[in-house]
């Protein structure tokens, strides 16, 4: 029992035994002491989805990545009492226990292959991805080569015994298929006849490591493994790694994610962000040969900062809160016009992240994160939004642009400077030759044309009937429908582009990059907003509709710039 309740039950026995009831001050004084008692037992347990300080987390890791995650684990263990339970096999092996036990309670998969994570994603077993490093196959024999083998052709001598990854058990045996089959070659099917000579003369085996000591041990002359492996302390006296052309292509990438099966979520995320620190577990894992990418700082508790364009707060705001709580981070979100925020951003300078420039800035258009680019890296284009004039119920004074110049019309716009929704309606008049004219209109009649310094505040004019028509978001009419009347523009200027982008120097860009994961996974929240979803859509030719291309993390471009959604 919480040594506390303990005490109350003592305190309440003896004043039962003094006066044969308790005392009303008394047993509230008591209640109290249960509370603060009761609060403080809960404390110690941590947050939600937390794991307190001597719980335990289930991690599947494929077996060839043994060594570094041990040594991890151990050291995460010692300095904060969370204990790693590791369980090993070939990374097939593992999602198909996964698949197999959906409901279990393990919490984290570590895969040889992402290929392995991102199927675990897609079949709804999955939901964080992180990115840990780089591996590629290479040909493995015994340090003096014997059988002076440096190609795969020389694995398919008569004489020579072959292990191999199984590619229905291990990642390493699927990452060979995989290049084999797309090796060109004219006169034969590699991967069909390396298959024949070891399914005659040598051996299938379960996980890297188990061909690795198949080698040291001579029970086969040759095998096929990741070049880490052949790094690592057990093997690198007696054996060498021999890189073939056959092999060659794009590396394998370690990959972590935090399973949907876990009951404690917080912490998996937690010691995942631990194990992909560039100063905590990346070096580790370099150690043993791999090539690290180039992960988040370690902090225990994160903070970034999120300059958001005021349109989007709709939309955006319960999903920062819902990732902040998940991930246990703090997100400090500044809603306002994106002339507003990036005039601060141009007052602290790109250069200066610690004055408190934004690791990630959505902006309400294109138009604003285009005059802030060099600060930022390769941008996704999240959602558009429609650009319409707003009436009063019924009112036929206005039916488009050019109404908005006629004597007595009352016009409320945004502040070009201060506002996208004022920098977009200056373009839309500039392209319709009728800014000038409005602008003349403005200093004839004076309050006839007023300027505001957000979005939110252009319907409530036309509302309470200080203007007769506003140019504004169609989001922002969601709210007042029944109110208002909307006016469609004729104007291939008409959309305002929501683009998200992280900062070139965050140091959490890959906690970012889950934000986006989760922005990403939330067409419905854009959708009631008021937004096109873009993500995913096929607008622009490709299926994910961006300015440029997102980069995939690469270990010859460590420091690549795109956002890539659901993984980091």
């Amino acid at each position: 029992m919480n040594p506390a309740a303990t005490n109350l039950h003592q305190t309440f026995d003896i004043l039962q035994r003094r006066s044969g009831r308790v005392n009303a001050l008394w047993a509230l004084l008591a209640g109290g002491a249960a509370i603060v008692g009761v609060m403080a037992f809960l404390l110690s347990l941590g947050g939600p989805g937390q794991a307190p300080p001597g719980q335990t987390l289930v991690m599947f890791c494929a077996a060839g990545l043994r060594v570094p995650v041990e040594e991890i684990a151990a050291e995460y263990e010692e300095k904060y009492g969370v204990h790693i339970e590791l369980q090993y096999g070939g990374s097939n092996t593992l999602l198909n226990q996964i698949q197999v036990d959906k409901y279990g309670s393990s919490d984290l998969l570590l895969a040889a292959d992402d290929f392995y994570t991102d199927k675990a994603y897609e079949e709804g077993l999955a939901q964080e991805r992180l990115s840990i490093a780089w591996m590629r196959p290479v040909i493995v024999v015994a340090k003096d080569n014997p059988q002076n083998i440096h190609s795969i052709r020389d694995l398919l001598k008569d004489d020579i015994r072959v292990s191999l990854g199984s590619p229905e058990q291990a990642a390493i045996g699927q990452a060979v298929q995989k290049r084999l089959k797309a090796y060109k070659t004219d006169d034969s099917d590699l991967w069909a006849n390396l298959e024949e000579h070891v399914t005659k003369v040598g051996v299938f085996k379960p996980t890297v490591n188990d061909v690795a000591n198949d080698v040291l041990i001579g029970a086969v002359d040759a095998g096929i493994v990741w070049d880490s492996t052949v790094a690592m302390p057990k093997y690198g006296e007696s054996l060498i790694g021999i890189p073939v052309d056959e092999l060659d292509g794009d590396p394998n990438l370690i990959s972590l994610c935090v399973l949907t099966s876990s009951e404690q979520p917080t912490a998996a995320l937690k010691f995942a962000r631990y194990l992909t620190a560039r100063d905590r577990g990346l070096p580790v894992f370099k150690k043993f040969g791999m090539r690290p990418i180039d992960g988040d700082i370690w902090v225990e508790n994160p903070e970034i900062t999120f300059f958001c364009g005021a349109i989007n707060r709709r939309a955006v705001a319960q999903i920062v809160d819902e990732f902040s709580d998940r991930e246990a981070v703090t997100v400090n979100t500044i809603y306002d016009g994106c002339g507003i925020l990036t005039g601060r951003m141009k007052a602290i300078d790109g250069q200066n992240p610690n004055l408190g420039f934004p690791d990630v800035y959505m902006a309400c258009d294109r138009y604003y994160l285009d005059n802030v680019k060099e600060w930022f890296q390769d941008d996704a284009n999240v959602s558009d939004a429609e650009i319409v004039i707003v009436v009063s119920k019924g009112s036929d004074q206005v039916k488009s642009l050019e109404d908005l110049i006629k004597p007595g019309i009352r016009v409320s716009i945004g502040q070009p400077e201060q506002c996208t929704i004022g920098a977009l309606t200056r373009r839309l008049l500039v392209e319709q030759g009728l800014y000038e004219k409005l602008k003349e209109k403005q200093t004839a009649d004076g309050e006839v044309v007023v300027e505001k310094s957000s979005s939110a505040l252009l319907i409530p004019d036309v509302i309470s009937g200080h203007a007769d028509a506003t140019v504004a978001y169609i989001t922002d009419t969601i709210a007042t429908r029944e109110g208002i009347d909307i006016i469609r523009i004729k104007s291939p200027l008409n959309l305002a582009i929501q683009p998200f982008s992280i900062a070139r120097t965050s140091v959490h860009k890959h906690l970012v990059r889950r934000l986006f994961a989760r922005v990403s996974e939330a067409k419905d929240s854009f959708e009631a907003a008021g937004f096109r979803f873009r993500l995913g859509v096929d607008l622009n030719g490709s299926g994910n509709d961006t300015k440029e291309s997102p980069a995939a993390v690469s270990p010859e471009v460590e420091n690549a710039s795109g956002i890539e959604a659901g993984k980091s």
